[in-house]
């Protein structure tokens, strides 16, 4: 118990069969072809987990369960073939007609053994007037079985005729006589084993279909994913080369806006160059005039200052001369030199 607390339906050692109710252990327990307990987990806790958890997404167990039970069906139908190989050896030979025949009367018995069968089990069901109308059925096949009885008999000696003519049944492998009646055809065919058997095969169809279909959706999804992809690498190409049109366009308007960059830079510095130029002449030009400005300022200036000493000059020298003539004169008057006079005309010429 305490190890299946702890075990998943998704463990390897779960029965993936007991999980989609079609293990033949479970099926053909307590029947003449008991197999046993089952060599894995069997729990119906974990089926009613795997129940609840497959309608949310596949877990793809279908795939286990069939290989399993194509394994056991398999095996069934290896030991149908033995078993007619060795009717086949121990009983007469009988010619293609006879057996025929032999073939129709036990097809009949099938018949009225699985109508028998399911006419008891709507009685039991409670559904009593369809289980009537099967009795009815039963007995015009039971008609039909007198008849091919009959034909059988007139085809083969009494002695032959009288000996158990064997069967197999296709279903179970189970042995069915030609002469039995039909009690034992009805708890043949109405029994556990055979029920069993045919609920098993039935699985397996269905199981079948089940993963037939699964691919194919598989399939078609891996389909639609690929046309998904190649549509989106198409697209992706298409956007590649739409980027690279873009880039290709954005390098040119970086290039075209570069080379408008650098034709205005060039152009601001041709402006610049131009304007250093004027300022420079502009410079020149004001230092040169400012130059010729100062010369003749200074021109006037030393002019001016020529003028001035020579007005001086001749003034010193008209002073002097009247000063030497007043003085030659008081000398001549006085007969003596001044000599104040004499220093004032030296300080004069100083």
């Amino acid at each position: 118990d305490e190890t299946r607390q702890r075990v998943k339906f998704t463990d390897d050692r779960v029965c993936k069969s007991h999980l989609l109710d079609c293990c033949p252990h479970d099926i053909l327990a307590g029947t003449r072809m008991d197999l046993g307990e089952c060599t894995k987990i069997h729990d119906l806790a974990l089926r009613a987990d795997y129940e609840i958890a497959s309608k949310e997404r596949d877990l793809f167990f279908e795939l286990d369960a069939m290989d399993h039970l194509e394994s056991f069906i398999a095996e069934c139908d290896r030991r149908t073939e033995l078993a007619k190989k060795r009717l086949a050896e121990t009983q007469e030979e009988i010619s293609a007609e006879v057996s025929a025949k032999a073939e129709k009367v036990h097809e009949l018995n099938e018949d009225i053994g699985k109508l028998l069968a399911k006419a008891e089990q709507l009685g039991a069901e409670g559904n009593v007037d369809e289980s009537q109308k099967i009795l009815m059925e039963v007995e015009k096949v039971r008609a039909k079985k007198k008849e091919a009885e009959e034909e059988y008999r007139n085809s083969m000696p009494a002695s032959s005729f009288q000996q158990q003519k064997l069967r197999v049944c296709e279903v179970c492998s189970a042995y069915l006589g030609l002469h039995d009646n039909d009690r034992r055809l009805a708890d043949h065919f109405g029994g556990k084993l055979h029920l069993g058997f045919i609920q098993i095969r039935e699985k397996l169809d269905q199981l079948r279909k089940m993963v037939a279909e699964k691919q194919e959706r598989r399939n078609q999804d891996r389909l639609r994913r690929r046309e998904e992809r190649e549509r989106e690498e198409r697209m992706g190409r298409r956007s590649g080369s739409r980027n690279r049109d873009r880039r290709r366009s954005r390098s040119r308007d970086r290039r075209r806006r570069r080379s408008r960059s650098t034709s205005r830079e060039r152009r601001k510095s041709r402006s610049r160059s131009r304007e250093r130029d004027r300022h420079r002449r502009h410079r020149s030009r004001s230092r040169s005039h400012s130059r010729g400005h100062r010369r003749g300022s200074r021109d006037r200036s030393s002019k001016h200052k020529s003028s001035r000493g020579r007005s001086s000059r001749a003034k010193s020298r008209d002073r002097e001369r009247e000063k030497s003539s007043s003085e030659r004169w008081h000398e001549s008057t006085n007969g003596k030199s001044c000599p104040k006079r004499s220093d004032e005309r030296e300080a004069g010429e100083i």
